[in-house]
């Protein structure tokens, strides 16, 4: 059985696995993680993304289909590890206020996917948000809530409200980029309407 040791939200933790776990599972079953959500299971909904440190800098990844064992020697950061001396994160604040989680089952991805956007693009226009998120489903907001806190964030963090949270690679500098996903994602036309992202059309 081997063992993977990264740093985890900061800190170094190491843990027997089985070769082809998910990193998903081992977040949730084997450290106790479970802000990141499993939803589809096949890397089409975004309610795992998380973090990873790959070549230097920070990438958006579906952890229900990153295997466990790449995330070797990297770090990995989770919705659990944006809150900072018992405040939340600009991102966190900002849902909160713009009552962008209703069943709150995709809010920790679409927060991760967001933190992945602004650490890259501090002042994203609308339509980089949304092009941001267009790997995450939600069933309940319609969008317009999720895409306004994600602004709401990016301005208050410009003016210094709120912490801007620990970066994925503990202060080196890298910037997190978005995860390249495939052709089945939510950038397809299929899920946009005349005003951007669809409310209506999602997978069973």
């Amino acid at each position: 059985m081997p063992t993977l040791t990264c740093i985890v939200n900061g800190k170094e933790r190491s843990v027997d696995i089985e070769p082809g776990d998910m990193l998903a599972d081992v977040l949730r079953d084997k450290l106790g993680l479970t802000g990141t959500k499993i939803c589809c299971g096949e890397g089409e909904c975004g309610a795992c993304t998380v973090l990873v440190a790959e070549g230097g800098r920070g990438v958006a990844v579906d952890s229900c289909i990153y295997p466990a064992l790449k995330a070797q020697g990297r770090h990995v950061q989770t919705v659990e590890g944006l809150m900072e001396d018992g405040q939340l994160h600009a991102i966190q604040q900002a849902f909160i206020d713009k009552a962008a989680a209703q069943c709150g089952f995709c809010t920790p991805g679409m927060i991760m996917a967001a933190k992945a956007l602004l650490d890259e693009n501090p002042h994203p226009t609308r339509a980089d948000v949304e092009r941001s998120i267009s790997g995450n489903l939600c069933r309940c907001t319609g969008y317009v809530q999720i895409v306004d806190a994600i602004l709401l964030a990016a301005e208050r963090q410009d003016v210094g409200i709120g912490p801007p949270g620990p970066p994925i690679l503990g202060g080196t500098g890298g910037q997190p980029l978005r995860q390249t996903r495939g052709p089945g994602d939510r950038a397809h036309p299929q899920y946009w309407g005349p005003g951007g992202l669809s409310e209506e059309k999602v997978t069973p």
